[in-house]
């Protein structure tokens, strides 16, 4: 049940009952239009949300929370390292997108950064505790229990990006990683680069199995092009100089390179301009996120753009309606891509 709470200076607010005697309505009547019950009259309802906003009633949120048992707030987990969450500009464009669809919902976000064994233990405890209400889950990597174990806990859990094969029945966003990795790979070929090589993601997430793919794809039948010329990152900068440097090492002709993510194409383009490569008539290159970074390399760098921030807009949209009591079987949301291009092709 609701109450009215005090202001900071000791002045009463308006209480339930007042907002009762006002609205004409009784004490429970009002309190079950503040807490959003469906059992109310249209004429009653009306009445109550005039008198709430004659009287400038403020509901106590943590009466509210102890009557609706919802602690009001969703957790946005991200299985990475501090270093990259800060850096990396995927994280703060999906970041953004489930904020702003949040801010709708009166929900509050809460960042949670869960890289270590303790983090993980410490962040399903605190989600069992009743701290939120769901779980949006970024870069889960191999066969980490946290969300399956979030599931049987009863929290709803949405994934960004597809889960593993240990987690199928898992709700999640993703973009269409195959398909862009596809068309980038597929256009370099187009623009008569033969020795393509690819800079992937780590295989214990489905984003950099997938964009492996795509290279592969795109590759299939192609004469004269030698046969999976990759080297692994894992979407840093560090390891994108580090895998380029590996490349370069195992065919020093190559003359192009697909980077699963820009921030490892701007490592490739460091590691290519000390060992005295011109980009793109030595070596093109393509990176994928068509984050803000990419306009801004030299050259700037062709990107395949994918829809960051409205991946976690639908994200939210989905974990809300699971939060609100809506299907645990929801059916992914796969968003297509665009190839940007820039002149390091």
């Amino acid at each position: 049940m609701v109450e009215a709470t005090r202001s900071g200076n000791g002045s009463a607010r308006p209480t339930l009952e007042q907002v009762a005697a006002a609205a004409g309505v009784s004490r429970g009547t009002v309190s079950r239009v503040v807490n959003g019950s469906p059992q109310v009259s249209e004429a009653a309802r009306a009445s109550v949300l005039e008198a709430v906003q004659q009287l400038g009633y403020v509901p106590n949120r943590a009466a509210r929370s102890l009557a609706t048992r919802r602690a009001d707030s969703v957790a946005f987990v991200v299985s990475e390292p501090e270093s990259r969450v800060f850096t990396e500009p995927f994280f703060g464009s999906l970041l953004r997108g489930v904020s702003k669809e949040l801010s709708a919902s009166g929900l509050q976000l809460v960042l949670v950064m869960a890289w270590t064994a303790r983090e993980h233990a410490q962040v399903e405890q605190y989600v069992r505790n009743g701290h939120v209400d769901g779980a949006v889950l970024v870069s889960v990597h191999g066969d980490d229990p946290l969300p399956w174990r979030l599931m049987e806990n009863g929290t709803p859990v949405v994934m960004s990006g597809r889960p593993q094969l240990s987690h199928p029945s898992l709700p999640y966003v993703d973009s269409d990683n195959v398909e862009g990795a596809r068309a980038a790979t597929a256009h370099l070929y187009e623009r008569g680069r033969r020795r393509i090589a690819a800079i992937t993601g780590p295989q214990d997430m489905s984003v950099g199995v997938d964009r492996l793919a795509g290279y592969r794809k795109a590759l299939r039948g192609r004469r004269g092009v030698p046969r999976d010329l990759c080297a692994f990152g894992d979407f840093s900068q560090e390891s994108g100089e580090r895998a380029m440097r590996q490349l370069l090492e195992r065919d020093p002709e190559l003359d192009a390179v697909f980077a699963a993510s820009d921030m490892m194409a701007v490592g490739a383009l460091r590691a290519l301009r000390a060992a005295g490569r011109r980009v793109p008539d030595d070596v093109a290159i393509i990176g994928f996120d068509d984050s803000e970074t990419a306009r801004h390399t030299d050259p700037p760098l062709t990107s395949v753009r994918q829809p960051t921030e409205l991946m976690g807009r639908e994200m939210t949209r989905m974990l809300l309606t699971l939060i609100e009591g809506g299907s645990t079987t929801s059916e992914p949301v796969i968003l297509p891509n665009e190839l940007v291009l820039r002149g390091s092709v």
